[in-house]
């Protein structure tokens, strides 16, 4: 488990977005929809079409993580889950 730090701001993306976007894609993603620098150091979380997968999106000071993670048949319940700002 990857702790976010306190005052670490987090932005919902609305919506699917397709897994195959990589680095660019979703920092494009976070620019463009969500209209914030994704190099300010907030942490940009990213849904599937299916629900069971999430890409984690953040700017360290030295360069761009993306963390991705598939959710296992076990949270079949959060698939249902639906972000709203």
């Amino acid at each position: 488990m990857i702790g976010v730090g306190n005052g670490v701001r987090v932005y919902l993306a609305c919506g699917v977005t397709d897994m195959r976007k990589g680095i660019s894609g979703l920092a494009a993603l976070a620019q463009d929809r969500l209209r914030q620098d994704p190099t300010s150091g907030a942490l940009f979380a990213f849904r599937g079409r299916r629900g069971d997968r999430i890409k984690l999106l953040t700017w360290d000071g030295q360069g761009f993580c993306l963390y991705y993670k598939v959710l296992d048949a076990d949270f079949s319940h959060l698939r249902q889950f639906r972000f709203i700002l």
